[in-house]
């Protein structure tokens, strides 16, 4: 059976979706209320006593760059309590495989580009979320121990950017796109003549819808073992996912005002951090592997928009 943990999250509930789609039996799911994955002693005594094969690790706190500079010290705590508990007990219950979803803000802020798993740990990180980062690649490393000393089949997968139905439109704790999407939105409604978007504009960044992503997920862990340790290594096991294209900020601010119907002036401001310049991953690894993306950055914002209108009262 699959556990899909952190189900109710914009990446999980699109792995649910695609589970249930590709014809697998209904994914183990469960809500905060029922099971903490923070509390050690919770999760060990549920994986002990579920039947689980599977298990994909989409539980995470995660946010833009206003949360994760706020709160740096929940980040990295619930993080790495969350991975270490669900890695640790999929142990002890003998689960065949694991997939650990981190995020690609795991490399140095300066890494050449585009951005080659090689280059994890090569350079300093974006300060405005390296607490995150810090869990995140603990996690990639821990999927590694494991497999070096126990001979654990525990992948790891580095997203880009990701978007899409279910995602976070709260202002203060969003990332760009929703962000932006929401901001957009208002003005057009509200008819507001102005729309101020943090930073210079400069930044590039590359976005993957999370229903490419779930695809994704599904297809690197229907590889057999043999074939996806050789594509990767002991000391490399992570793969990363995107569409290998990128896009500037001001770009996606003028692609958000054409999609939301808004005609007012944008301006930017650059007394707010831009974050990373560039963040453009090598998706070579993955294309190799037999999969790339297929959603268009175009059909994907309208979709969400769509989406995002229809549940305004959830996420306004």
């Amino acid at each position: 059976m699959d556990f899909v943990a952190g189900h109710n999250g914009m990446v999980g509930s699109a792995l649910v979706r695609h589970l249930r789609a590709a014809g697998n039996s209904e994914p183990i799911t469960q809500t905060r209320r029922e099971l903490d994955l923070t509390r050690q002693a919770e999760v060990e005594a549920f994986f002990a006593d579920t039947k689980i094969s599977t298990v994909y690790l989409a539980a995470a706190r995660v946010g833009g760059i206003k949360a994760n500079s706020e709160s740096p010290a929940d980040f990295i705590r619930e993080n790495l309590q969350i991975q270490t508990n669900i890695i640790e007990a999929a142990h002890r219950a003998g689960v065949e495989r694991l997939l650990f979803l981190g995020s690609s803000c795991i490399y140095p802020r300066l890494a050449d580009q585009p951005i080659a798993e090689e280059a994890l740990m090569t350079g300093p990180l974006e300060p405005t979320n390296d607490a995150y980062a810090v869990a995140k690649i603990a996690g990639i490393k821990m999927c590694e121990a494991y497999r070096r000393q126990h001979g654990s089949d525990f992948r790891s997968v580095m997203p880009t950017n990701l978007y899409g139905p279910g995602d976070n439109f709260d202002l203060e704790t969003s990332h760009v796109l929703p962000a932006l999407l929401r901001k957009f939105h208002e003005a057009a409604v509200q008819g507001e003549p102005l729309v101020q978007v943090w930073g210079s504009g400069k930044p590039r960044r590359e976005f993957l819808h999370v229903d490419d992503m779930a695809s994704a997920c599904g297809h690197l862990m229907t590889i057999p073992e043999g074939v996806y340790w050789s594509a990767v290594s002991d000391h490399c096991s992570h793969v990363n996912v995107g569409c290998g294209s990128d896009i500037s900020i001001a770009a996606l601010a003028e692609l958000m005002a054409a999609t939301c119907g808004f005609s007012g002036r944008i301006e930017y401001d650059p007394s707010m951090p831009d974050g990373t310049p560039r963040k453009l991953l090598d998706v070579s690894r993955m294309s190799a592997l037999g999969w790339n993306a297929s959603i268009t950055l175009e059909e994907g914002v309208r979709q969400t928009f769509d989406w995002m209108r229809k549940h305004w009262d959830e996420v306004s």
